[in-house]
């Protein structure tokens, strides 16, 4: 059996890597893909063997103490069994060869997801915001090449450029050959010895920026706005993510909404209710005129048109509902009690009864604002 030192050809007291340049360089020559040959066929599972056996510590210290020429593995027809692989190389084909093409450093971002808080009047008719995103961008020193100012990647001398490697297992089965990713270069297909110092190879760092942002009228709590392209810039200056904005309106002490409707509850005396007045209440957008008919009662629903939500779709404005709460005094001074109770004999109104069934009635005092 022939030395494998003299197959590889390299002297008895080569280093590691001096083992391994020398199998780089004959696995290129001999591999079948690129050598068809009979001969080269066989001088390539040799070259192979004795590489495995001599990239082996353990191995190679059997084999120099005249113990043997088998892996590591164990002996299985001249290959480790099922477990003994090695590794082929290829140079650079168009195409990225059989592994298929190297993959881009070059990636898109992660999309971003910041939350606003919106007062009620601000859904009316929408709001401007500028809102302060943490987020990944583009490098300012290597502008996304993540090299060193004067450098830039290198082919990778495993790969040959190819991003990939195959590995070939001799089974009962036959020789199955797999592809897989470069662990040298990850798959790029280059590698980076001088990597940017400020990004450190990434093309990209994060940072605080300011997002300008014009909200529409008539969104709502949970609603999230997509602003495409203005999330994390990709890994070596890859395109944007997309920055996502999602809404909460806070509570109003005054109004509430429905739908594109503004609700309000408004307090009226019992004299008011009674005789009927005219005022002014402070809507979300000015003053809004009201006109209390005589006789108005509790849960009467006043509505001025057009002065509720812009829909988030649309032009036409919501209305604005005011429900009616009549005021019962609960304290009287002797003069006002004595008015009442002279007005009550006067009225000569019949005293408290139940009345017919009314569903409307119950309806009203379940939702006041409901049509």
């Amino acid at each position: 059996m022939a030395d494998h030192y003299e197959v590889l050809g390299v002297s008895r007291d080569a280093t590691t890597d001096e083992i391994k340049k020398a199998y780089r360089k004959l696995a290129r020559q001999l591999h079948p893909d690129v050598n068809p040959g009979e001969d080269a066929a066989e001088r390539f599972k040799s070259v192979t063997h004795a590489y495995d056996v001599l990239s082996d510590d353990d191995s190679r210290r059997r084999y120099d103490m005249g113990g043997g020429d088998s892996a590591s593995g164990g002996d299985f027809g001249g290959f480790g069994g099922f477990g003994d692989i090695f590794e082929t190389f290829f140079g650079a084909t168009q195409g990225g060869g059989r592994g298929g093409r190297p993959r881009s450093r070059r990636e898109r971002g992660q999309d971003a997801l910041v939350r606003v808080t919106l007062d009620l009047g601000d859904v009316v008719f929408g709001a401007h915001r500028d809102i302060d995103v943490d987020t990944a961008v583009l490098c300012e020193t290597c502008q996304g090449s993540c090299t060193q100012a004067g450098t830039s990647p290198v082919t990778c001398d495993i790969c040959g450029g190819t991003g990939h490697v195959q590995r070939q297992v001799r089974s009962l089965l036959g020789n199955v050959v797999t592809s897989q990713p470069c662990g040298s270069c990850e798959g790029y297909g280059t590698t980076i010895p001088h990597p940017c110092g400020t990004c450190a190879g990434q093309g990209r760092v994060r940072s605080r920026r300011t997002v300008s942002l014009d909200i529409p009228s008539g969104v709502e709590t949970g609603l999230r706005l997509q602003l495409p392209g203005s999330g994390e810039v990709g890994k070596a200056g890859g395109p944007n993510g997309d920055l996502y904005v999602e809404v909460t309106v806070s509570p109003h002490a005054s109004f509430s909404r429905d739908g594109d409707d503004l609700l309000a509850t408004l307090e009226v005396s019992m004299s008011d209710a009674i005789l009927g007045t005219e005022t002014a209440i402070d809507a979300l957008d000015g003053k809004v005129d009201l006109e209390i008919r005589p006789g108005v009662q509790s849960g009467d629903v006043l509505t001025i048109k057009g002065r509720g939500i812009t829909p988030l779709r649309g032009t036409q404005r919501g209305d604005l509902r005011v429900g009616v709460q009549v005021v019962t005094p609960t304290k009287l001074d002797s003069a006002q009690r004595s008015l009442i109770e002279d007005f009550a004999k006067k009225q000569k109104a019949p005293g408290p009864q139940l009345a017919q069934f009314q569903q409307g009635l119950f309806s009203k005092l379940r939702d006041r604002f409901r049509h």
